[in-house]
C-alpha cells in the first residue's frame, strides 16, 4: 500500500516533461545547443521532483540523482526540494522531509533548495504554505523562496509576468515583511526566468528587461546574470554583450554571478561555463568570486531594517563595481 501511495504521489505531483520544451513554453529558440541546455535543465528538475515525490526515504534521491551529468544535478536537487515541500504540505503528520533533506545532503544544495521551496508555494493554496515553509527558517536565505516563486510564475505564466510585466506587491510571507523587499526578491526570480524565456539570447533578454519599469531593472538584470552563470547557454562574447547592456546594473550582474559560482562550488558542481561567466562578469575566478560572497555574509540586517540578504547583495555588488579589479 505504501508503495502505491508513493507511486501515486510521483504521478500526480510531477508535470509531464513536455511542459519543459522550448516549443511548449513559447520561449525563443536560439538554436540546438541553447535549446538542449534549457530543456535538459527542465527535465533534470522534473527528475528531482519525481524522485522526492515518490521517495521512501529522503536519502533515496541521492541515488536517483547521482547518475545525472554534473551540469544539471543542481537543478535536480532544486526539483527535489520542491517535491519534499509539496509532500510535507499535502501529507498528514508533522512536516519533516524538507528539514531532513536540508540537514543532510540538501545542505550542499541549500541555495537551490530554498528556491525549490518557492516553486512549491506557487503550486499550493495559501492555507498549506505554512507546512511547505516549515524548514525555511534561515533569515538570510529565506528570500530565495521568493526568487523561486518568481521564477515559476514567469516560466509558466510568461505572458503575464514577462511580456505583461506584472509586479507582485502583496506577497504575504514572511508576515513581518518587508513586503516591498518580497516584491524585489520575486523580481530576481522573474529576471532569472527571463534568461530562459529569451532562450539564452543576451540581446533579447536585455530587451525584455528594459521594457519593465526602470525601478525593477536592477533585480531583473541580477536574476538574468545568475541564470547566465549557473545555466549557461551562451558564448564569452554574448556574456560580455549582456554585461554591457546591463549598464549601471553591471555590479549586480556580477553579484548574482558570484552567488551562482558559490552555489556550484558548495555543491561540488563547478563546470567550465560557470568559470567563464565569473571571469566575464566578476573579472576573477569562480573560486575567488565564491570566496568573496562568503566573506561578505552580514551578521544581521541593516540598522534601517533592510533584510540581511539585500545587505549581502549590495556588499558583494560594491566589491565588483566597475573599475574595481579583483585579483584571482
Amino acid at each position: 500500500m505504501a508503495g502505491t501511495i508513493r507511486a501515486l504521489r510521483r504521478r500526480v505531483l510531477t508535470p509531464d516533461v513536455s511542459e519543459t520544451l522550448v516549443s511548449t513554453r513559447g520561449f525563443h529558440d536560439k538554436g540546438p545547443e541553447a535549446r538542449t541546455i534549457l530543456e535538459t535543465v527542465g527535465s533534470s528538475f522534473l527528475t528531482g521532483l519525481s524522485s522526492a515525490a515518490g521517495a521512501r526515504r529522503v536519502t533515496d534521491v541521492d541515488t536517483d540523482l547521482a547518475k545525472l551529468p554534473t551540469r544539471f544535478q543542481g537543478f535536480a536537487y532544486e526539483g527535489a526540494a520542491m517535491g519534499f515541500a509539496l509532500v510535507d504540505a499535502l501529507m498528514p503528520g508533522t512536516p519533516r522531509r524538507s528539514a531532513e533533506f536540508l540537514a543532510g545532503t540538501g545542505d550542499r544544495h541549500v541555495y537551490m533548495a530554498y528556491v525549490g521551496i518557492g516553486w512549491a508555494l506557487a503550486r499550493l493554496p495559501k492555507f498549506l504554505w505554512r507546512r511547505a515553509l516549515a524548514a525555511a527558517t534561515d533569515p538570510l536565505l529565506r528570500w530565495l523562496v521568493h526568487d523561486g516563486y518568481g521564477f515559476h510564475q514567469a516560466y509558466f505564466h510568461t505572458d503575464e509576468y514577462v511580456h505583461g510585466r506584472r509586479a507582485l506587491t502583496d506577497f504575504p510571507w514572511p508576515a513581518e515583511g518587508p513586503t516591498s523587499y518580497a516584491a524585489r526578491a520575486i523580481d530576481q526570480g522573474i529576471g532569472r526566468a527571463t534568461w530562459f524565456v529569451a532562450g539564452c539570447d543576451p540581446t533579447l533578454a536585455a530587451d525584455l528587461i528594459d521594457r519593465f519599469a526602470p525601478a525593477r531593472h536592477q533585480d531583473l538584470y541580477s536574476g538574468a546574470g545568475l541564470a547566465a552563470t549557473y545555466a549557461g547557454g551562451c558564448t564569452e562574447d554574448e556574456l560580455r554583450l549582456f554585461l554591457t547592456r546591463a549598464g549601471e546594473h553591471a555590479p549586480f550582474v556580477a553579484q548574482a554571478s558570484a552567488f551562482a559560482a558559490q552555489a556550484r562550488i558548495r555543491a561540488g558542481l563547478l563546470v567550465p561555463h560557470t568559470e567563464l561567466a565569473a571571469r566575464v562578469f566578476c573579472r576573477t575566478s569562480a573560486a575567488e568570486a565564491g570566496r568573496i560572497t562568503d566573506e561578505l555574509i552580514p551578521a544581521g540586517p541593516a540598522a534601517d531594517g533592510l533584510p540581511a540578504y539585500e545587505v549581502w547583495r549590495r556588499a558583494v555588488a560594491e566589491r565588483f563595481r566597475v573599475g574595481a579589479r579583483v585579483q584571482p
